[in-house]
């Protein structure tokens, strides 16, 4: 900054970091886009549980950095705990790769390569859990300034925000886009040993281009402020429990239900404030902390389902493409796993679009500064992952009808793997809207000294997403398995039902949409009730 005046761009830590977030996203992409596969081939899992092992892997490397986060915004400065977490991710990473080429090496050594399977794919998880959220919140960090604590009317703040939050998620996706293309063609035609030490080299990278910038970067993170945090979570929770086992939670007698909620708030940073327990030592009272993420629940539980469709690029829709055909000319055959960069390239292409052409057209429509807030934001996003999961279920059926009229037994269908690219394009929209859009709502609802819990809320709305797509599964093959038949997710993908799986989710997904646009008409943000006040 010069001159008292704001810089509209990104400063040099802020896009170093944007890389280095690039660059991991590479790593990770680079294992998981192609996971199933390695479990079905060389594992020799069923469909349905390697679907079901990639996707509780996913869920529970998205919940711990719920879990990690407290901790680093309680005990532990952001840059250490990247520091250390990525430590762990690597180890995790090295040990994949070690894994595959003892596979390679001694092919019949199954029960021990799959157990030291798992074991390294949740180290690695250990690592993403501390890992991702401290390092969105170490970056947008870098973006701050003492003029944008909460006591201050700067209106260029929201701006910068989201300019940040855009450019953050075209450099992640921009590291998966090369993941995914050049890993699964590498890890398909050169080996999964191979395959995997290529991810674990970039990741080693980008920890050095990270440790790089340590003098340029802005520690903002107060422990003074934070050291109580997790304590008070753990206090309120074993109080709570116990009043509520005599009369339940008790409140101020000389307190209207509109300061109430304005309790919900964060207050402040420029006054001294204390926990709400030592202002009423006759009662029990949730702490902050506890009250931002109440308020938060209700928008968190309605993304689930977005999350759930989120999980079927790397599962079922790669399994689709390994029934289609894939060749180009004679010669070159495209890896199913490929086409999640369709996603991606979406993405990077359209992103920037965002800012030039429909911000700039919604501005005239709804006569606001952004054009669209951030709920309507997200919503609009969700809309379009239904549409995306209609068309999945369209080609679905076409490659079903053409499958039971061929008299081979081949699995392969004489329909083109680009009938599944609008599926994959349409996702990637919507990435766009609600992915970026959840970032930035649990990052700017969450009080400062509360940003990596913020970025883990994110997170684990993918985390559970995960973990409910593994249940649905178990839970259909229950319903739709009898009599020796495996139901929707049959191994046999000429009796295999996916599409009326898309239709399941396709419908839950317009009924969350509807509770969720019921939600957004009563909420009201952090800022608007601070301005109330």
């Amino acid at each position: 900054m010069a001159g008292g005046q704001r810089s509209r761009g990104l400063n040099k830590p802020c896009i170093l970091l944007i890389v280095v977030a690039g660059m991991e996203r590479f790593a990770f992409k680079g294992v998981v886009s192609n996971l199933v596969t390695y479990l079905t081939d060389v594992v020799k899992m069923s469909n349905s549980t390697a679907a079901k092992t990639v996707n509780s892997w996913c869920g529970f490397t998205s919940m711990l950095a719920l879990l990690v986060a407290p901790l680093a915004d309680s005990y532990w400065y952001r840059y250490s705990t990247i520091l250390a977490s990525s430590f762990l991710y690597i180890i995790g990473l090295l040990a994949l790769t070690s894994t595959a080429l003892v596979g390679t090496w001694i092919p019949e050594d199954r029960t021990s390569g799959s157990s030291f399977l798992f074991w390294s794919l949740y180290l690695i998880s250990l690592g993403l859990g501390g890992y991702n959220p401290s390092l969105q919140a170490f970056g947008a960090d870098q973006l701050e300034t003492e003029e944008d604590l909460p006591c201050t009317k700067d209106e260029k703040n929201p701006d910068s925000k989201s300019l940040f939050f855009q450019w953050w998620y075209f450099g992640i996706c921009s590291g998966s886009l090369l993941g995914v293309t050049v890993m699964s063609y590498i890890q398909d035609t050169s080996g999964w040993g191979i395959g995997f030490a290529i991810p674990t080299i970039v990741m080693i990278a980008s920890i050095a281009f990270f440790s790089c910038g340590s003098r340029f970067y802005t520690y903002r993170q107060d422990r003074d402020v934070n050291w109580k945090t997790l304590e008070t979570i753990v206090q309120a929770i074993k109080a709570i429990t116990s009043k509520m086992m005599n009369c339940g939670i008790t409140l101020p007698a000389n307190k209207s239900s509109h300061v109430i909620e304005l309790e919900l708030q964060e207050k402040p940073l420029c006054r001294d404030t204390k926990d709400l327990a030592e202002n009423h030592k006759s009662g029990i009272y949730l702490p902050e902390s506890i009250k931002v993420v109440l308020r938060l629940f209700p928008i968190w539980t309605m993304l689930l389902m977005f999350a759930v469709i989120f999980q079927q690029p790397a599962t079922f829709f790669t399994k689709q493409g390994m029934t289609m055909r894939r060749n180009i000319g004679r010669n070159l055959l495209i890896p199913p796993a490929m086409l999640q960069s369709a996603i991606t390239v979406s993405i990077i292409v359209l992103m920037p679009l965002y800012d030039k052409v429909l911000i700039p057209f919604t501005r005239l429509i709804t006569r606001k500064e952004k054009g669209i807030n951030v709920m309507q934001r997200m919503g609009i996003g969700m809309v379009l992952s239904i549409i995306a999961m209609v068309i999945a279920a369209l080609v679905e059926k076409k490659r079903l009808s053409i499958s039971s009229k061929l008299e081979s037994q081949s699995e392969t269908v004489p329909l083109s793997i680009f009938w599944l690219l609008p599926q994959y394009i349409i996702l990637g929209i919507s990435d766009i809207f609600t992915v970026v859009g959840m970032q930035e709502f649990f990052y700017g609802e969450v009080p400062i000294r509360m940003r990596t819990t913020g970025i883990a809320l994110y997170s684990s709305v993918f985390g559970v997403g995960s973990f409910m797509s593994a249940f649905l599964i178990w839970l259909i093959e229950i319903f739709t398995s009898s009599g020796g038949r495996q139901g929707w997710f049959s191994d046999d993908m000429r009796e295999a039902r996916l599409d009326k799986y898309y239709w399941l989710l396709a419908l839950s997904s317009t009924l969350s949409l509807l509770l969720y646009m019921l939600l957004c008409k009563y909420y009201k943000s952090r800022s608007e009730l601070d301005s109330e006040s």
